[in-house]
Order: C-alpha cells, then sequence, then structure tokens
C-alpha cells in the first residue's frame, strides 16, 4: 500500500475509543483521529445478527505506517476481532499530505511494535 489511509476503527465505548486514538496520535502511527460517537453497528457474531452502540475511529496515516497501527490496535483493543480497515486516500491537498506524512514519521522516542 502507498501513499496515506484513512483507517476505520470501532470500539466498545467512548472511554476506550479515546484512549486507541491518543496512544496511535502519541506514538505517531496516526496524525489525526476522529471520534464519531454513537454509531449503532449490526453485524453477525458467533451466529447472532447482533446491534451495538460504538465509537468510529477515523485515523489518518501514512501507509507505511498502517501494519504498526494494525498491531498496536490489536493490543489496546478490547474485542477479539477489532475492526481496522485501510481506505486509500487517492487524492489531498498537498500540504495536509506532507503534514500527514511529518507527524507520522517515527522518532527516536517512539517505540515500534
Amino acid at each position: 500500500m502507498a501513499g496515506h489511509c484513512v483507517v476505520l476503527i470501532t470500539a466498545g465505548s467512548s472511554g476506550e475509543g479515546r484512549r486507541i486514538a491518543h496512544v496511535l496520535v502519541e506514538e505517531r502511527l496516526a496524525a489525526c483521529v476522529n471520534l464519531v460517537s454513537p454509531v449503532e453497528s449490526v453485524y453477525h457474531w458467533q451466529g447472532r445478527v447482533q446491534s451495538d452502540r460504538e465509537v468510529l475511529l477515523i485515523a489518518k496515516t501514512s501507509a507505511n505506517r498502517f501494519e504498526h497501527l494494525v498491531a498496536r490496535v490489536r493490543q489496546l483493543h478490547s474485542y477479539q476481532v477489532p475492526e481496522i480497515i485501510a481506505l486509500p486516500i487517492l487524492a489531498g491537498a498537498a500540504d495536509y499530505l506532507q503534514w500527514i506524512d511529518a507527524e507520522t514519521q517515527a522518532s527516536a522516542g517512539t517505540q515500534e511494535p
């Protein structure tokens, strides 16, 4: 995956969503994470149709950070199978995309998973 992407992640509560968002930005795995709440999700799980209120995280990152982001979300998330879906950014304002690149550069103080 080249370039930049938007990553969709759902969380079971606003507290969990905020915690994940802060870690992703602090560790430079995402330049920005928006939290949209509440969202209602309807899905199949363990043979049944489920319906739950969740928080949707929308993370903007560089594609080369995606696998690290996935690994970190799996460490932090309470779900057995968390939603982590990357959508490529096909175009964007050049200065915004440069900002994403600058904010997702691993620094000396950043731990890689």
